[in-house]
């Protein structure tokens, strides 16, 4: 049992000893997940309010009804809270998942490997992405509510089902871009 270096700035566990071991317990670990999770929010910050402009572009009641220019930030609150456990959510699906699939790095199915934690990490991040998403389009063509006030409404008149709308479509869009 022991560290070895397996890739420039990556460290592997080379022996394991009863359950889980290797991708959860490395030092590079945490330090990845919360950049990720940083990164994943600077990105949603940063473009959020162009976001917004396409939401009300494509509202059916239109760019102006749907607030215009008014209130770009409608929503953020919802894309803050759920983008770091989102990224957070995928880097550790994929990471696990590359670890249980374990194959030899000099493996033709290397990229196999790579394209089905992908495909996992972004099944399970759609759990998260999904509602989060749903809560902040209706605040931005309705800036006047506020994000709880939108959440509450989704769970009291439409039930768990109206946070997960569109779940199915995201995962086949977000899975069809890892290949």
């Amino acid at each position: 049992m022991g560290w070895r270096p397996a890739e420039p700035r990556l460290i592997a566990w080379t022996d394991c000893r009863g359950g889980v071991c290797g991708a959860m317990d490395r030092p590079g670990f945490t330090a990845s997940l919360v950049a990720g999770g940083v990164a994943g929010v600077a990105v949603d910050l940063i473009l959020f309010p162009l976001d917004t402009i396409k939401t009300r572009l494509q509202s059916p009641q239109g760019f102006n009804k749907a607030g215009g220019f008014h209130g770009i930030y409608a929503g953020v609150p919802s894309a803050a809270i759920g983008s770091f456990p989102n990224a957070a959510a995928f880097f550790i699906t994929y990471e696990y998942v590359k670890w249980f699939l374990h194959t030899d790095s000099s493996s033709y199915l290397m990229p196999v490997k790579h394209m089905l934690a992908a495909s996992a990490g972004e099944v399970v991040a759609c759990l998260i992405r999904v509602p989060s998403e749903v809560v902040k389009q209706r605040a931005q063509v309705s800036a006047s509510s506020r994000t709880f006030h939108i959440f509450s409404n989704i769970l009291y008149t439409e039930g768990v089902q109206g946070l997960y709308r569109g779940y199915k479509s995201t995962v086949l869009r977000e899975v069809g871009l890892c290949y």
